[in-house]
C-alpha cells in the first residue's frame, strides 16, 4: 500500500473512485446525484488545497483518499458550497436530490421548533484543521485509513496548526471506533443531520477533535 500526495494527473481516477466509496456506510450516498456531492466534499479540496490531499494506491489503483484543509477559515464554508451544488446542477429540479433538500428544510424546522441541535461545521480556533477519509471497502482493515491520517496530521502540524476536527456519524460505528483509535475525542454533543437518513431513521453527526502533535 502506498500512500502519496495528490497530482493534478490524479484527478479522472480520484473522480471515478469518490463514486465507490463509502459503500455500506450511512453516507454511502447522500441525496442521490454523485457528481454534486463531489461538488461539495471533493472538487473544492482538488482545485483550492490540493496539498493536504493525500491518495493510498495498492497495486498501481486508487483505493481511498484523504481531503482535508489546514486553515478552516481560508476554506467555503459546507453551506457556500452546497449553494454552488444546487444552482450548478439544478438540484431543485431532480427528484432525489429536491426530496432530501425538502427534507432537510422539515427537519431542520422541526429541530428548531424543538430546540434542538443541529448538524454544522466547527468553528473553534483551537481545531482549526479538519479532513475527510473515504475508502474502497477492500482497503479498509488493511492500515490506509491509518496511513492517510498520519500523513495529513504530519502535514497540518508542519504549517503550523494546534488541532483538527473531523465530522462522522454516530451510526457509524465502525468509523467511530477508528477516529477513537487515532486519537480523536468527542467534542459537544451528538446533532441530527437534516435530510439524511439512514435504513429509514435519522442520523446523528458527532464532531471529533484531536491535537495534530498528539503522541
Amino acid at each position: 500500500m502506498e500512500i502519496r500526495a495528490f497530482t493534478e494527473a490524479d484527478g479522472a481516477a480520484l473522480r471515478d473512485l469518490s463514486n465507490d466509496v463509502g459503500e455500506g456506510s450511512p453516507t454511502g450516498t447522500l441525496w442521490g446525484h454523485p457528481e454534486s456531492e463531489a461538488a461539495v466534499y471533493l472538487y473544492p479540496y482538488m482545485e483550492l488545497e490540493p496539498d493536504s490531499l493525500f491518495l493510498a494506491v495498492d497495486n498501481g489503483y486508487l483505493v481511498g483518499y484523504l481531503t482535508g484543509c489546514v486553515d478552516s477559515t481560508t476554506f467555503p464554508s459546507e453551506p457556500e458550497r452546497f449553494e454552488s451544488a444546487i444552482r450548478r446542477h439544478r438540484l431543485i429540479f431532480r427528484r432525489k436530490p429536491a426530496t432530501f433538500f425538502a427534507r432537510a428544510v422539515a427537519d431542520t424546522l422541526i429541530a428548531k421548533a424543538r430546540r434542538q441541535p443541529i448538524s454544522g461545521e466547527l468553528i473553534d480556533p483551537r481545531w482549526p484543521s479538519h479532513l475527510h477519509i473515504n475508502l474502497l471497502p477492500r482497503a479498509r482493515g488493511t492500515g490506509a485509513a491509518d496511513a492517510l491520517m498520519h500523513h495529513f496530521l504530519d502535514h497540518a502540524a508542519a504549517s503550523g496548526s494546534p488541532g483538527c476536527y473531523l465530522q462522522t456519524l454516530v451510526e457509524n460505528t465502525r468509523a467511530v471506533r477508528f477516529f477513537e483509535r487515532m486519537g480523536f475525542t468527542p467534542h459537544g454533543v451528538p446533532t441530527v443531520v437534516p435530510g439524511l437518513r439512514y435504513e429509514g431513521a435519522r442520523v446523528h453527526q458527532l464532531t471529533m477533535v484531536r491535537p495534530v502533535d498528539q503522541v
